[in-house]
Order: structure tokens, then C-alpha cells, then sequence
């Protein structure tokens, strides 16, 4: 795997890649093993608030593992139901997973997933733009930094399992790397189903999630030049900084 940055074109920001087509929020209630869970979350279509601490009506049963500023808001691409369903043999439906955020793309344009964003994206949820600047005029929008993955627990299998027994659906969402990604809440605001998507600043063109699942599970080691860029984002989450940087190959 080379260093080359430029496969990512250069494109004309801000630009509408998607719309909104649901928002969901969900409530701690008793799962599996004796726990409490909050991953079945439920479509909301008033608008919500949207604070550092993600969609204020949303919980997380589990704070060490799930929420946080760093885990403030979940997207997950419809595309990943398609695969587990095929792969599996299953009908799980849209938001089972426990997903915030549904988009659909525009005519033309890709959906959005991981193959296409990249860390240090900021999405704008709402409002609109004129001449490329930003016109709220006391519109509902709020703006999302992707900061990391999500890493696939063995709650997706609990949550899938419940009603018929799986394999290790966990394990194998991780290995092909398509388990949505995780928001950074830069600017509060209110959020509701269809609004327009804006993808307003691209950093790191060339930090495709894809690519980042590709160095982090690989048996190989890798040049210093392939690893360091990604050392050097400063949004994304240090747990995945220590990982890449065991994959720095020692001459």
C-alpha cells in the first residue's frame, strides 16, 4: 500500500452529497446477559437537539464503551444491512445496529459509507448554502466531524441473535471494515429528517475509513510514510493512533 494521497480528486466544497432520511434515538433498556442497552434505537421525526454529547434524547447504557464526545453521533450506511443479509442469509432491517443517522445520496452521487468519507470530514446536517457560504437564517442544522470508526461489539450478535441463532456477525462486520463511523459535534444545533447534507471541509482526502480498516487489520507491517500522515491527523482518535503506529515497519 503506497502513500499516494492523490487518488481522492480534489472536489468544490461545501457540496450537498446526501439527505437525511431518518433520525434515531433510543432509550437503556435490559438486554441481553443481564445488561442494559440502548442499541435499539427508535425513528424520531420531530426535531432533536444536538449537543457535544450527541442527539440529547439518545442514551447509551454503556458510557465507557459507547458515547462520549468522541462518540457523539453514529452513522452507519444502509449498504452494511445489504452485506450482513446476503453474507448471512438474514432480513435484519435498518436500524437495528443502533445507528443515529440514515442518508440517502443524491442523483449521481455515491452513498455515502466508508470506501468515500474520510476522517477529519465535517458534514453539515441542514441549512443551505449561497455562493458557498453558509446561510442559517435560524434553520435547523447542526455540523459532524468524523473522528473514527465504529468497533463492532458483541452486541451487534446479541442484537441480531435474539430471535435466531447467529455466527459471529461482530467479527466478521470488523474484518470487511463497514461498521459506519462515529461523529465529533462541532457546532450544537437542532437535527430532523430530511435535511439536505453538506460535506463542507475534507482535511485528509486521503483517509478514506476503507483504507484505515485495510492498515489497521493487516498482518503486514508498513513504511514509515504510509503510517505517519495518519499519526499526524489530529482529530482522529488516539486509541486508532496507537494501532497504526505498531504497523510502522522497524528497518
Amino acid at each position: 500500500m503506497s502513500a499516494d494521497h492523490s487518488s481522492n480528486p480534489k472536489i468544490n466544497l461545501p457540496l450537498h452529497v446526501a439527505n437525511l432520511v431518518c433520525v434515531r434515538a433510543g432509550k437503556a433498556m435490559p438486554f441481553t446477559r443481564e445488561e442494559m442497552s440502548a442499541i435499539d434505537k427508535a425513528p424520531v421525526a420531530a426535531p432533536v437537539a444536538v449537543n457535544f454529547m450527541g442527539l440529547t434524547t439518545d442514551e447509551q447504557a454503556d458510557r465507557k464503551h459507547h458515547g462520549g464526545p468522541l462518540k457523539a453521533v453514529h452513522q452507519l450506511p444502509t449498504a452494511t444491512y445489504e452485506k450482513i443479509n446476503a453474507e448471512f442469509d438474514l432480513q435484519v432491517r435498518v436500524g437495528t445496529l443502533g445507528e443515529n443517522l440514515t442518508t440517502e445520496a443524491l442523483d449521481g452521487l455515491p452513498e455515502m459509507d466508508e470506501s468515500n468519507v474520510c476522517i477529519g470530514d465535517i458534514y453539515q446536517y441542514g441549512g443551505h448554502f449561497e455562493n458557498g457560504q453558509d446561510n442559517i437564517n435560524g434553520e435547523d442544522s447542526v455540523q459532524l466531524r468524523i473522528v473514527q470508526p465504529r468497533r463492532p461489539c458483541y452486541k451487534i450478535n446479541d442484537q441480531i441473535g435474539q430471535f435466531t441463532k447467529v455466527p459471529n456477525i461482530a467479527a466478521w462486520v470488523s474484518k470487511q471494515g463497514i461498521s459506519g463511523w462515529y461523529f465529533q459535534v462541532v457546532r450544537d444545533g437542532m437535527i430532523n429528517p430530511d435535511l439536505p447534507v453538506y460535506l463542507i471541509e475534507r482535511p485528509y482526502p486521503f483517509a478514506t475509513l476503507e483504507t484505515l480498516w485495510q492498515l489497521a487489520n493487516s498482518e503486514e507491517k508498513f513504511d514509515t510514510e504510509v503510517i505517519e500522515p495518519w499519526l499526524a491527523i489530529e482529530c482522529l482518535e488516539e486509541s486508532w493512533k496507537k494501532v497504526l503506529a505498531k504497523k510502522i515497519r522497524k528497518d
